[in-house]
């Protein structure tokens, strides 16, 4: 089918140690079909002036750098981020209401301002983890307690396990953006990934955007490889 959204659903995670593979496989991409994640290792490696070359190529950007700080600290980041010209940013819902409420107002005043995005409960802790730290109850529960959190707060989405989707789109809505990575193509070996989802099932749960690494990075042809989620996509939406 080859079909190219003017919504592109798939964000392909850049995570490469420098900056040639990444450039490499971005020349294999198309920015029609895709957009491009740049996270912690590869913003502290090259910088906004690496965001600028992917952007420069067509792509948008979703930086994924969690802003937890306090609050006039993560507005400010959130706006050179909006200054930089990204599509999506990120930052911890666990920072609070009031961390929430002063990033997106700060980020109110532009004309063309990224999505604002939470990140709930990593995928990495478990229920003793949380315990540790001083959550109770279960990963679900705190997940869904702070993406109803998050959306009080006015944010646009979260990210979130592909099995917490159901739960949380039933809860917000259609408006309400859910960023899911732990996604794989039936035909994919899982890696170190446990709480997966097929790309049509993460959409029918009600993903809006899926977060897709080594299917795409490390397949020999991942111009195709991105095209079959796509079609799988498309397939769902339908």
């Amino acid at each position: 089918m080859n079909t190219k959204p003017s919504d592109p659903r798939v964000i392909v995670a850049l995570d490469y140690p420098a900056a040639e593979p990444a450039l490499e496989l971005v020349a294999r991409l198309d920015p029609a079909l895709c957009r491009l994640k740049v996270g912690k290792e590869m913003f502290t490696r090259l910088g906004p002036t690496f965001v600028e070359r992917l952007q420069l190529a067509g792509f948008q950007v979703f930086l994924d750098l969690k802003y937890h700080d306090i609050p006039n600290t993560v507005a400010a980041a959130c706006a050179a981020a909006a200054d930089l010209g990204v599509w999506m940013v990120n930052l911890h819902a666990s920072g609070g209401r009031r961390m929430m409420e002063t990033a997106r107002e700060r980020l109110a005043g532009y004309g063309e301002r990224p999505l604002l995005i939470a990140v709930t409960i990593l995928t990495s802790l478990g229920e003793e983890d949380l315990a540790e730290i001083g959550f109770s109850g279960t990963p679900e529960e705190n997940v869904l307690r702070l993406a109803a959190l998050a959306e009080d707060s006015g944010l646009d989405g979260v990210v979130c396990s592909p099995l917490e989707a159901a739960a949380i789109h039933r809860r917000a809505g259609q408006g309400f953006r859910l960023v899911t990575p732990g996604v794989r193509p039936a035909s994919a070996a899982l890696d170190d990934q446990k709480r997966v989802m097929t790309p049509g099932d993460a959409i029918r749960a009600g993903a809006s955007y899926l977060v897709v690494g080594r299917p795409i990075t490390a397949a020999e042809d991942p111009l195709a490889s991105l095209q079959a989620i796509n079609d799988e996509v498309s397939g769902a939406l339908a």
